[in-house]
């Protein structure tokens, strides 16, 4: 049905997780590092934490970035996963787009029914609802009882081929499958196209959203390496990956969410008509050096200064007695500041948003606190560290709207200090 190595064993993996060449070069190595949405409690802090290796790999093949360690699925998406969409009013405005988008692309009607892999708390499927669709998500974590209160309809279970047998049984097939920001994140990514053929109609759509490697290479955002991302597309690997199954991959979009996406429209069947789009990416791909491994040596380099540059400033203006913390805990803060090798001691806490479920927690593998973001303008250090650094613009005006006076400080692509 599908390929064996589209099943990603647990551990070490040592051949590309797409076209199974072992011409793997090594790019970055993160260390040891904890699963980055496990954050602690309290109690948990004098507990020996799970650290696994975080290593990018490049296969100079088929041009897929991807790490090769895989954790059990069950570990990293656990009951208790803290990611919510709907707590961030720019994801909501822009999930909220996507649908409009989708819906007049594909002249969707009333009644025609949409899945959404991953739904997370059904943000998106809200949209496409407001239209008149059917809706369903599938969500492996706790946060599908958020979304089934919200009344949008979601079953708490991994997508498999017996997952889409059973929607498909219950609801019929769908007229469009979604993945937002996931379909880099799972080891079973032959079950998951698998059950998207069983699940789609004949002229069904598959769209799916993630980082693209092009934006993370010329960003320098290795931050974007952690354990739920298995892997980081081109679009030459996402040709290649398709060609295993019954797709053709019609369009696609280049947006900014996430410090640089893609937005990939898959068709369901062979020999479909194929967007000057597609061309036109491959064509950049190749010409902006996205083949080549001095490409990737020369990012790496690029990661190693940033380091040593924010390290140097941080550790000065510490000395000199200014107060530094940091605003925002998402996922990729873990690798920056487990790799830089930043703790409390540094940086006493994270200011978080008052909705999220990550108040009252602790930093995986350096334990630094996460608060409710209203101690900011109360104490107003003298450094904020904008860890969603890739959203520095609206977050620098919301907070200093609330009257915050401290400088900012955006660590990537490169070191930059906003002064306030």
């Amino acid at each position: 049905m599908y390929p064996e190595h589209h099943i990603i064993k647990n551990g070490h993996i040592d051949r590309c997780q797409i076209c199974n060449s072992n011409k793997l070069n090594l790019i970055l190595d993160l260390g040891q590092q904890p699963l980055c949405d496990t954050l602690l409690t309290k109690e948990m802090l004098d507990q020996q934490e799970a650290k696994y290796p975080l290593r990018m790999v490049w296969c100079e093949e088929c041009s897929l970035a991807q790490i090769d360690y895989c954790v059990d699925g069950s570990l990293v998406y656990h009951p208790d996963y803290p990611y919510r969409t709907g707590i961030t009013k720019e994801l909501v405005e822009y999930q909220n787009s996507i649908s409009k988008s989708l819906v007049a692309k594909y002249n969707l009607k009333q009644g025609d029914f949409v899945v959404d892999l991953g739904s997370n708390d059904g943000t998106l499927l809200t949209g496409f609802k407001e239209h008149g669709m059917k809706v369903l998500g599938v969500e492996p974590t706790n946060i599908a009882r958020i979304a089934n209160q919200n009344g949008v309809e979601t079953v708490q279970k991994f997508f498999t081929v017996k997952t889409a047998n059973e929607i498909k049984n219950k609801h019929g097939k769908a007229s469009l499958i979604l993945a937002t920001n996931m379909f880099a994140h799972m080891s079973t990514i032959g079950e998951v196209i698998s059950g998207i053929e069983i699940l789609l109609k004949d002229d069904g759509v598959f769209v799916f959203e993630n980082h693209y490697l092009l934006d993370v290479i010329q960003g320098g955002q290795f931050d974007t390496t952690y354990h739920e991302h298995l892997r980081t597309y081109s679009l030459k690997s996402l040709v290649k990956l398709f060609s295993y199954y019954n797709f053709t991959i019609t369009d696609v979009e280049r947006g900014s969410r996430y410090g640089g996406n893609i937005r990939v429209h898959i068709t369901k069947g062979k020999n479909r008509n194929i967007s000057e789009n597609v061309t036109a990416m491959l064509n950049l791909e190749d010409k902006s050096g996205l083949h080549k491994l001095e490409t990737y040596r020369k990012f790496a380099d690029r990661v190693k200064k940033a380091k040593k540059d924010f390290m140097s400033f941080i550790l000065k203006i510490n000395k000199d007695g200014k107060t530094i913390v940091a605003n925002s805990c998402p996922g990729r803060c873990v690798t920056l500041l487990n790799y830089y090798g930043v703790n409390a001691s540094l940086i006493p806490y994270i200011a978080e948003q008052p909705t999220s479920l990550k108040l009252g927690m602790f930093l995986p593998g350096k334990h630094i606190p996460v608060v409710n973001n209203e101690i900011l303008v109360k104490e107003q250090p003298d450094y904020v560290i904008l860890l969603a650094w890739h959203y520095a613009e609206p977050i620098m005006e919301q907070l200093k709207a609330r009257g915050l006076k401290s400088n900012f400080i955006i660590p990537l692509p490169d070191l930059k200090i906003v002064k306030n």
